[in-house]
Parts: structure tokens; sequence; C-alpha cells
């Protein structure tokens, strides 16, 4: 059964990583690799009780990530639908790319913490096209933030899927990741924002011929929605701090309070002055594709955890790698080539909390490795692909300028962390 499991997740893997040639959607093999292997699994163990205990607490588990994911999901589409993000623009002033690098960079990296990275990316390279005319300085700007992104969101329970798994699973807690990944994450995100400013060094920022400034003369209500979603995303941590009920269910609320706002802001509005966005419609804006897509990979990768499958490959790793930095080290390279999230549902199912407890070095080291280490390659990481759409940036010239500084900012914030924990020998 164990080289059926296997076979069966490679060849959904195959198809997951050549997507594009296929042209088969990377949420339909997600799909096909979870129910193959449940029903592999099903027909062979024989014990159906079982299997039927293990399927309903995965499901849980994945539901609770699906469920965090929409919510914050629509709270960034409504922000968005009110033009809130363009209010970012009137603090973007700058007359030459160095100033300006370290301006995107910043907020790049700040910002991404809030939300997240992928989302982040999209707002940032889009504003890009508002402040740069030149297409190589702006090429060169969205390469900044595809780094600055993964870095940003690598800190925070929020700013990465990754990361936020590691939290609502329970191997990292809020605090924890904030106050010992920073260091690191800064570091890789300083690497890139040094090199870039120096790169674009005496070159005055250009900007396109006519810009609009988004704000369609509604700056209450875009301000109003814009505090109130950046709020509620802020709030979801210190929620489970206090409640101890888990993110899924604080989003949930937060969402339920932007929608009462949007709904109260909206009924005074006429036929003349129709509402600008309803929540309902900021759903239909949503990623659905994104969401099914990780719904079937947990599925698919809990599978192979309960297959004892995870188990084996953990220890044929600890008996030729032997030290877990290395270990995630690696991961984290490989999440250049390969989606972080099974990554990272696959070594959540190789170690255990027993082994290895909450906010241990392990899972810290892992939500950096596995958040920074897929801005090597342009296709590394959803911030990257969303980049490479939105500029039409190419693979090759992304690896040629990017992948050697982003390897360098990589192993620079690995050698923080692992200096700051003391783990040397």
């Amino acid at each position: 059964m164990t080289g059926l499991l296997i076979a069966l997740f490679a060849l959904a893997y195959a198809a997951i990583a050549l997507e594009e040639p296929l042209r088969i959607n990377k949420s339909a093999a997600a799909l096909l690799a979870a129910g193959s292997l449940w029903t592999v699994y099903a027909l062979v163990s024989g014990d159906p009780g079982r299997v039927q205990a293990e399927l309903g607490q995965s499901v849980r588990q994945s539901a609770e990530i699906a469920f965090f994911l929409i919510g914050a999901m629509t709270i960034v589409a409504v922000i968005d639908a009110h033009d809130g993000f363009a209010l970012l623009t009137r603090h973007m002033a700058a007359r030459s790319l160095s100033v300006l690098a370290w301006m995107i960079g910043g907020a790049t990296f700040f910002l991404s913490a809030v939300l997240d990275n992928l989302t982040t990316a999209i707002i940032m390279v889009s504003l890009l096209g508002r402040l740069v005319a030149e297409r190589e300085d702006r090429l060169w700007l969205a390469g900044l933030v595809v780094i600055c992104a993964n870095a940003g969101g690598a800190w925070s329970p929020i700013g990465d899927v990754t990361t936020t798994m590691l939290w609502i699973g329970g191997q990292v807690t809020s605090t924890a990741i904030v106050t010992r990944l920073f260091l690191p994450s800064l570091a890789n995100g300083l690497v890139a924002i040094l090199f870039v400013s120096w790169k674009l060094r005496g070159k005055p920022v250009v900007a396109p011929a006519a810009v609009g400034d988004g704000l369609h003369g509604q700056d209450a209500e875009q301000r109003l929605m814009f505090g109130l979603g950046l709020g509620v995303l802020l709030a979801v941590p210190l929620f489970k701090a206090v409640t101890h009920l888990p993110p899924f269910l604080a989003i949930l609320f937060g969402l339920g309070i932007v929608w009462a706002v949007g709904d109260w802001r909206n009924r005074r509005k006429s036929a003349d002055n129709p509402p600008r966005v309803t929540i309902a419609a900021a759903l239909t804006r949503i990623d659905m594709s994104a969401i099914v897509f990780f719904i079937g990979i947990l599925l698919a990768v809990a599978t192979l955890e309960h297959a004892k499958v995870l188990i084996a490959l953990a220890a044929w790793l600890d008996a030729h790698i032997g030290r877990i930095d290395g270990i995630v080290g690696l991961i984290g390279l490989i999440s250049a080539v390969i989606d972080n999230v099974p990554m990272v549902a696959a070594t959540i199912g190789m170690y255990g909390l027993d082994q290895h407890p909450t906010d241990s070095f392990l899972w810290e080291f892992l939500a950096y490795c596995a958040g920074t280490g897929g801005s090597i390659l342009i296709i590394g990481s959803a911030a990257g692909v969303a980049a490479m759409g939105i500029e039409r940036m190419g693979f090759l010239w992304y690896m040629r300028r990017f992948s050697l500084l982003a390897l360098v900012a990589y192993g620079l914030g690995a050698a923080v962390y692992v200096i700051q924990s003391g783990v040397i020998s």
C-alpha cells in the first residue's frame, strides 16, 4: 500500500507542477490526489471505522485553515474594492528610485505581515504601475517586492499560509513567531532592499504621464473600511490569545463586523448614489480555486501521515542528514521549486508535538525557511507567481538578477535565526 500511495501522490504532484503545459488546473489535481489516496487507503486498510475517524480529524484541520483563508481574503477584497490600498500612493512620493526602493521594500515587508504575502505582492506590484513608467525599473522593484513579501509574511502568524498552518496546528504561538522570526526575516528583506537600492542609485523616478489617484472622492468611506479591515486582521492573534478559540472563528467574527459596518454605511445609499460594493459582491472576488487547492493538498498529505509514510521519511532524513537545522534548511531550498504548502504539511506529519513541542526550534525555523526559500525562484512562491503575471516578468530574467540575491538573503536570515537560538555546536 505504501508504494502505491507514494506513486499516486508523486503523479498528482507532477500534474500540479506541470499545470501550464498540461492545462489542468492544480486545484483539480489536488482534489484527484485527495480522492484517490483516501480511496486506496480505505480499501487496503480493512478498518473503516479507523479510516473514518482519521478522515474526520483531517477534514476538521483542513476546514479551519480554509475558513480562515476565506474570511481573510474577503476582508482584503472589501478593502481593495473601496480603493483603500490606493491611500498608500499618497505616501510613496520619491524623487530617486533608490529612495523609492526603500519605501516599497519597507511597506511590503510590514504590510505582508498584516495581510499575507500574496495579497501584498498583488497590491504593491500593481501600485508600481501608478508610480514608475520605465518597465525595467518596475521589474527591479517588482523583484524586490517578491523577496520582501515572503520575508514579511514569515514572521507573522497571518502573513503566510504555511505560517498560519503552523499557528492553527499549535506548532507555534503568535508571540513567539513574531519576536523570534522578526530579526531573521528583517535581515532577509534588508539584503534585497540594500542591493536593489544600490542597483538603482542615481536614477530618477519617472512617473506615468497620467495617473489617477483611485480615490473617487470617497475618502471617509475608504479610510473607514481600510482602517477597520486592517484592525480586524491585527486583532486575530489577540483574540486567540485571550479566548483560546481557534483563529478561524476570530476571522469570521471580524468579517461579520466588517460586513455589518459595510451594510450600515450602504443603508443610506439611493438609486442615484448606489453602494460602491457589498460584502456579497466581494465574496465573488476571492480566489476560491486557491482555497480548493489548499483543501485538496492538505487532505492528500494527511493520507500519507496516517499511513505512516511521513514518519518513515522523517526517520530517513534523521539517519542521512542528522541535524534538524540541515533538514529544515533543505526543505526551504526545495520550496523554491515545490509549493511550500505541501512541504510544510508533510513536515507537520513527519514530526509530532510530543517530540518537538510548541515554539521549538523545528517549527520556527520551518516557518522562516518555507516562507522565504520560495523567493529563490520566481515560481517558488505565490507572491512570485503574482508578480510574474502582473508585470510579465520572465523566469530567466528573475533567475539571472534575483536568484543569487534571494539565496544570500535566505542564508543570512537562517544564520541570524540559528545564532539567535544558540543552537550552533
